[in-house]
């Protein structure tokens, strides 16, 4: 099966176009291999452009898509649930940052469109290798372990039995203690460290 791509780009009003020439990215983009279909528009992550990328799938059969918009953390799962209502499994869905990475923090508008094109081109070239996943729930251990009995690894094997949790804590010494061991007295109380 070939790869067939559409690639968007956002101008978050002007979050992102008031730096990147977003018409310039998308142009160039259309020239990158696997390429079908690439677009800008003022608000990717708004239903409009929800509903423009879920069209283009079924309308070109895209089989990846990547946004250049804001962060991954404000709107993967936006973007991700678009190509799954599409019909398009989520993870072959790639985004880049371009707002946060790009326009926010680039003086210069040539260099922020150049920036912008060099991870667009990143993230086309990513998305062609990824691999169809799927979504499972696992059974899981309530049991907790840590691993180390210094300082810190004691005082969270504390807090998490001090929840209502069974904790095990390892350590590959003979002694639990870690580095205070090393101490004469620790402050402010001036108590044995041992």
């Amino acid at each position: 099966m070939s790869i067939r791509l559409g690639f968007y780009v956002c101008h978050c009003g002007i979050n992102i176009a008031g730096k990147v020439s977003v018409k310039e990215v998308a142009a160039f983009t259309r020239e990158l291999k696997n390429v079908v279909i690439a677009r800008d528009y003022k608000f990717m992550c708004s239903d409009p452009g929800q509903e423009m990328i879920e069209k283009d799938i079924k309308e070109f059969d895209l089989n990846r898509v990547v946004v250049a918009s804001c962060s991954p953390r404000l709107h993967e799962k936006t973007f991700q649930g678009a190509c799954q209502r599409a019909g398009l499994n989520p993870y072959f869905f790639q985004m880049a940052s371009v707002r946060e990475q790009v326009s926010w923090v680039t003086k210069d508008e040539d260099e922020a469109t150049r920036k912008a094109k060099t991870l667009v081109a990143a993230a086309i070239n990513r998305v062609n290798y990824h691999e169809s996943l799927d979504a499972r729930e696992v059974n899981v251990h309530p049991d907790i372990m840590v691993v180390g009995g210094g300082i810190v690894g004691m005082q969270a094997a504390l807090d998490i039995g001090n929840s209502g949790h069974k904790v095990y804590l390892v350590e590959k010494s003979s002694t639990i203690g870690g580095h205070m061991l090393q101490f004469d007295k620790t402050f402010p109380t001036l108590d044995c460290a041992a």
